[in-house]
């Protein structure tokens, strides 16, 4: 069987609601650590939600540059939280990564996190952060490039994907531009 091709910046930009569920069994690495991700959620620029539906801010610039790149924010003042941009430049729409399976780097993800279960290692989005060590120093990183590695879906795994609400948040809030790897333990939420 072939090795997962290693996601291009060409796949970043296209619609954020085509990249979003595609991205559901791809593999994130950083710096060597990381996981399947099992969960992510879509922010178009039209959406109330998104960071960038106000307009340009020192704080979103990255989300309005160029497609495959990353976008790490602060949620709350706690937690750091990496979205991929995507679309056209200009178009200020990402993708945000709630959950991950963790599978490289366990020991370092345990370590950085104070929990033993997997389970509880990349389940929501600053959790994703704090297992990879994920920081504002990633903002504006491209994601074809070290210290980040992410390929597509292993040749020949179906998958199911379960698609619902987005999590967290007040505005746009029925929108179902959240998706996951249905049934998996490692989601942040059950899909209902």
């Amino acid at each position: 069987m072939l090795s997962p091709a290693p996601l291009t910046r060409e796949f970043f930009a296209r619609s954020v609601h085509e990249v979003a569920p595609d991205l559901i069994g791809a593999t994130l690495l950083v710096d060597g650590v990381g996981g399947t991700i099992v969960e992510v959620e879509a922010y178009h620029h039209t959406d109330p939600a998104a960071h960038s539906y106000r307009g340009l801010t020192a704080r979103n610039a990255v989300m309005f540059g160029p497609p495959g790149h990353a976008y790490v924010y602060r949620s709350y003042g706690i937690h750091w939280c990496l979205n991929f941009v995507c679309e056209e430049e200009g178009s200020a729409s990402a993708v945000l990564v709630r959950a991950l399976e963790p599978t490289t780097g366990l020991d370092i993800m345990r370590a950085r996190r104070g929990v033993k279960d997997p389970r509880a290692l990349c389940s929501g989005p600053g959790k994703v952060c704090q297992a990879l060590g994920v920081t504002l120093v990633h903002n504006g990183l491209p994601l074809d490039r070290a210290p980040f590695r992410l390929t597509g879906r292993r040749d020949g795994a179906p998958i199911e994907i379960a698609v619902g609400p987005r999590i967290g948040i007040t505005k746009a809030a029925d929108l179902p531009w959240r998706y996951g790897l249905k049934e998996s333990p490692f989601l942040s939420r059950p899909f209902r």
